[in-house]
């Protein structure tokens, strides 16, 4: 009965504790036995795992729903970025020491999620002040991704415990943040939907920041159906209508985005791409040569490097000298009043979100491989010779989205040679969330969901009955 009640889109189980509020009990009983379950991996996908608050916001949870003042994700169990501030859990955002006690003040969206009766279930590992696309951290060690029960491989970054959370039942929606990619990516990396917002569309408030400029908060769920069942509730919207298969016009991004695929990427999104040409969708080689515009802002802009160690000046100084290689390698030596080099940047950010936006004049959504990289094995990331290129390219395809202005989902369509996920990404012009979101319910529609295709995850362990 729990195992069902969790199993189930979360819209279906909305209504079900809508009509029978005690049945919070047991979807808290389902995600702690869930968690329970697991393997002793050290470390697990939480830095704190709290089934104590979980139990508390569950029994308020019960009362809105039993005085019919709950929001529709009450009794929802949701992992939280270790990003976000939360008045019950200290902050460390990936780093050795927890963050000063003002950073665990609740922002907008964690204040809307608990005045609707959501309940928290901890906070889940990231990247050190999110600057990274693996998941690797030196402080806490690397979360296991449970799709190769063998070989330790990295989970994506930078919200490292999020898509993990998912995938072994202990939440049933997770807390991310996007700034190249890090909702989406370990969202791709774990078989996971992951949604990046447009840019301003989600207040930030409330979230340490990487780069102001380019920081979107998203979530991540287990089909597009429960995105777009959370996105519609975090707004205060109807819900999102799935679009007509045939109305649909996708571009394919051929410019750069399929190079250097590890093998069986490229042949899962093209097969899953034929489907939806076959179910009537229109689908066109897109000529976007934006998309190599965005990846040489990834590597040579330096903007959120200089934004974060602006905000680290400012507000951490003390957190500088033991911050984690491969996130300090890029801050080191980055120069905040080079005069005119970071309003040039900007410039050119501003010009190519410009430039990309006309691209959508004949199509609905880009698509591309959300991850062009299977997961690499955490001992391969140790040396920066092997961690750089890795990081580069798992964030490549991403970071369109990013730096061109642009909302992003992935769903999972397959996997790979080494039977690792494969993400399809959708892009949508910004500010168009609830097109994509239709897009994607369409794509999932004829795809199928996760379960359906690429099925549980052998790393993780079912909890008895």
């Amino acid at each position: 009965m729990t195992k069902e009640l969790a199993a189930q889109p979360l819209a279906d189980i909305a209504e079900r504790l809508k009509a029978s509020p005690a049945l919070v009990d047991e979807l808290e009983e389902s995600v702690t036995a869930a968690r329970d379950a697991q393997p002793d991996h050290d470390p697990t996908p939480y830095r704190e795992w709290r089934p104590d608050v979980l139990a508390d916001m569950q029994t308020e949870a019960e009362k809105l729903l039993q005085a019919g003042k709950a929001g529709p994700l009450a009794g929802i169990p949701v992992s939280v970025k270790d990003l976000y501030g939360v008045s019950d859990m200290e902050t460390y955002a990936g780093t050795p020491k927890a963050l000063p006690e003002k950073f665990s003040r609740e922002g907008w969206l964690i204040s809307l999620l608990r005045k609707q009766g959501t309940a928290f279930t901890g906070k889940t590992h990231t990247v050190e002040f999110a600057f990274g696309g693996l998941g690797v951290n030196g402080h806490w060690g690397s979360v296991r991704n449970p799709w190769d029960p063998s070989v330790h491989r990295v989970s994506g970054g930078s919200s490292a415990g999020a898509g993990v959370s998912l995938s072994e039942g202990s939440a049933l929606l997770a807390l991310g943040t996007d700034t190249g990619g890090s909702v989406r990516i370990p969202a791709a990396m774990t078989g996971n939907v992951g949604l990046k917002t447009s840019i301003g569309r989600w207040s930030t408030d409330g979230v340490v920041p990487l780069s102001p400029t380019l920081d979107t908060v998203g979530i991540l769920t287990r089909s597009v159906a429960d995105a777009a069942f959370a996105f519609a509730a975090i707004e205060g919207k109807r819900q999102v209508q799935k679009a007509e298969t045939a109305a649909l016009r996708i571009g394919c991004i051929r410019q750069m985005a399929f190079d250097g695929c590890s093998p069986g990427v490229t042949e899962n999104v093209m097969a899953a791409l034929k489907k939806l040409e076959a179910a009537g969708a229109t689908l066109i080689d897109a000529d976007f040569p934006e998309a190599e515009t965005a990846f040489d802002l990834l590597c040579h802009s330096g903007i959120p490097a200089m934004e974060l160690r602006r905000f680290i000046d400012a507000e951490l100084p003390d957190w500088l000298e033991s911050m984690d290689w491969p996130v300090k390698r890029r801050m080191v030596g980055t120069d905040t009043s080079k005069t005119g080099f970071y309003e040039d940047r900007l410039r050119a950010l501003a010009q190519a979100v410009a430039s990309a936006d006309a691209r959508f004049a004949d199509v609905d959504i880009m698509v591309c491989p959300t991850v062009a990289i299977t997961p690499p094995a955490v001992a391969e990331c140790a040396e920066p010779e092997t961690y750089a290129p890795s990081n580069l390219l798992s964030l490549r395809n991403t970071a369109i989205g990013n730096y061109l202005g642009l909302c992003g989902l992935t769903l999972p369509v397959g996997k790979d040679s080494a039977g690792m996920p494969v993400g399809l990404q959708l892009l949508a012009r910004g500010g168009h969330d609830e097109q994509l979101l239709s897009a994607g319910l369409a794509v999932e529609g004829v795809l199928g969901q996760a379960a359906d295709i690429i099925g549980r995850a052998p790393g993780v362990v079912t909890p008895p009955r």
